[in-house]
């Protein structure tokens, strides 16, 4: 790979990151940020640090992730920031507020997403990423009546351009599912996440199938439906191929609680994965940041169990 030229790295990245295993993109858009930076391709260096934060965050890899996103959304909160910076660093914010939602933080994640929004004008795909994540935000504080807001605010953003918008969708779709659950309306939550599972399998991107069915499995779960075991262990063993661990602990973890009664090897083989993914982020993390997720109630019974 280091004797491809920056577009090819750029495009492997950017494959990787929407289609792939997140690490494969990582070690692409390394190379592409070192190779734009020395040659003075700001706009390229700026495109592919966005794109390595992704991937970073995808893959559980939230300290890196945060070394690289904050940097890029305070470059375009700078007076006189030029408008692909502004972008970017919109789209940082974005990203930030998905790190710190995955670390539980939720009031983080809000102004996260808020820093992000600020440096929008309004419109297209900045501005609908940061308004879904207030949504989801607004989720996580147990605020349903914002998190309708918001998600109403960025749908309106959605241009009618299905395929090529359709991470996007698949991102509306979840946060569809989360203010369902929240609101315990379960055939809502289901439909929801149907759609999700839908639209990442036509758009051939494993990472949000993967994330689609573990949505799935937990709405067919709060409405006790037995398709939930099936498809955990689904998202389960997609994100495990994918090196995804932000999903690969939740869905292990679910699913070895569930079957802890009914198949105790399944069960005690999924809680050591679950426990063996949540330890691996932890490693990834700063002193402060690790602490207070391990302390998590969820992740210190898992821990614990």
């Amino acid at each position: 790979m280091a004797e491809l030229d920056l577009g090819e790295l750029l495009a492997i990245g950017e494959r990787a990151a929407f289609h792939g295993p997140p690490g494969r993109a990582v070690q692409a858009l390394e190379q592409a940020v070192g190779v734009a930076r020395d040659s003075g391709r700001s706009a390229e260096a700026t495109a592919a640090s966005w794109l390595l934060g992704l991937s970073l965050n995808a893959a559980g890899r939230y300290g890196h992730a945060l070394e690289v996103l904050m940097p890029l959304m305070t470059s375009g909160e700078q007076t006189g920031a030029p408008p692909e910076v502004r972008l970017f660093a919109a789209l940082a914010g974005a990203t930030l507020g998905s790190v710190h939602r995955q670390l539980g933080m939720h009031e983080t994640a809000l102004e996260m997403d808020g820093r992000g929004f600020a440096l929008t004008d309004g419109t297209g795909e900045p501005a609908f990423s940061c308004r879904l994540g207030l949504a989801a935000d607004s989720v996580g504080l147990g605020d349903s009546s914002a998190a309708h807001d918001h998600a109403d605010s960025a749908m309106r953003l959605l241009p009618d351009r299905p395929t090529e918008w359709w991470r996007q969708r698949v991102h509306y779709d979840w946060v569809r599912t989360e203010i369902a659950l929240l609101d315990e309306d379960g055939e809502g939550a289901i439909d929801a996440a149907d759609s999700a599972v839908e639209r990442a399998e036509r758009a051939r991107a494993p990472r949000h199938v993967a994330k689609s069915l573990l949505f799935l499995g937990v709405a067919q779960l709060q409405q006790g439906l037995p398709d939930g075991a099936s498809s955990l262990r689904r998202a389960a063993t997609l994100a495990e191929g994918l090196g995804a661990l932000p999903l690969v602990w939740p869905a292990r973890a679910l699913l070895g609680a569930l079957l802890m009664d009914s198949d105790e090897t399944e069960s005690a083989a999924s809680l050591g994965a679950a426990r063996s993914a949540v330890l691996s982020i932890a490693g990834n993390l700063p002193v402060d940041l690790r602490n207070t997720w391990l302390a998590r109630p969820d992740l210190a019974a898992l821990l614990e169990g």
